[in-house]
């Protein structure tokens, strides 16, 4: 039986999460990592496992098993790995609608995280928890496109920083269903649906929702495309904060549905798509070395040049 490493809360942290107050004891381990100890029953008090969600008691005797899993992330070279861009600080990669960036757990093994690991095992251990990867930012599973990742932590920090500041200029190309004809700016309080996870809602339709979030978001028409019996539009869409779902959830409740996006209205009856038509174009932004202004490109995929006739 491992040993058991003994934890004392104070009156300070009563109420804390007990994520939080483990996060606060060892602040050199990821916040991910010190999850996956609670889930794993590796912490205990009064000899039951607890749950991350727990509220710290004041006065209290902790348990910690002295050995928690420290589990790695699995690499995978059969996963498709399409780059479009790398230096000695970066790597842009063009991501395959279907994959997602990252996993949720180390059991996972069939992300872009976990293809760049077979390929770069020194992006093990960059970023804010073990199943980054050096990976800055992510987009939707079913979304194909652009993804930045950092070769060091440094990078990875300078980076997060421009994003953080909103400094990165991100476009994206949109195939919605309805004929668009001007451009528009929207600006919605977005939230996840309490009643329907996975799914965003507008929260000033919502009175039971928590912690809205605004997202701003502008689009022009490019030109119209015919897709069987629909009349759709290619849009240039861009981005100004990162919320979840924002550009499939806006554009939905705008009225023009992202084609195939199932989750948003657009998918059509009649019709499967496989995938919804969104891609993440173009990134602009300053590099973490040079200073200079650069602009990386991930070209739109096989199945949407395909869609669009191209």
């Amino acid at each position: 039986m491992s040993e058991l490493i003994e934890l004392t809360s104070s009156a300070e942290v009563a109420g804390m999460r007990l994520d939080a107050w483990l996060g606060s004891l060892y602040p050199d381990v990821p916040k991910r990592v010190l999850r996956t100890w609670i889930d794993g029953d590796n912490v205990l008090c009064k000899g039951r496992a607890c749950s991350k969600g727990n509220r710290v008691v004041a006065d209290t005797i902790y348990h910690l098993k002295s050995e928690p899993a420290q589990q790695q992330l699995q690499p995978n070279a059969d996963l498709p790995l399409s780059v479009v861009y790398e230096d000695e600080c970066l790597i842009a990669l063009n991501k395959p609608a279907g994959m997602n960036c990252q996993p949720n757990g180390f059991d996972e093994t069939d992300t872009l995280a976990n293809a760049l690991l077979a390929r770069w095992p020194e992006l093990a251990g960059i970023g804010d928890s073990p199943l980054t990867c050096g990976i800055l930012h992510r987009i939707d599973g079913g979304t194909s496109g652009l993804v930045l990742a950092a070769k060091t932590q440094a990078v990875y920090e300078a980076m997060r920083a421009q994003f953080a500041a909103r400094e990165v200029e991100k476009h994206y190309r949109a195939l919605v269903i309805g004929n668009v004809t001007a451009p528009a700016k929207l600006d919605h309080l977005l939230a996840h649906n309490p009643r329907c996870p996975g799914r965003m809602v507008d929260a000033t339709q919502w009175h039971d929702v928590k912690r809205p979030m605004r997202a701003i978001t502008e689009f022009r028409p490019m030109h119209p495309v015919r897709v069987g019996e629909l009349t759709c539009s290619l849009l240039d869409v861009v981005i100004f904060t990162g919320v979840t779902h924002q550009i499939r959830a806006q554009l939905s409740f705008s009225g023009i549905p992202i084609l195939g996006d199932a989750r948003y209205g657009g998918q059509p009856k009649g019709r499967a798509f496989t995938r919804h038509f969104l891609h993440a174009y173009t990134a602009t932004f300053t590099h973490p070395q040079t200073g200079a202004s650069i602009t990386l490109k991930a070209p739109l995929t096989e199945e949407f040049r395909t869609i669009l006739g191209h």
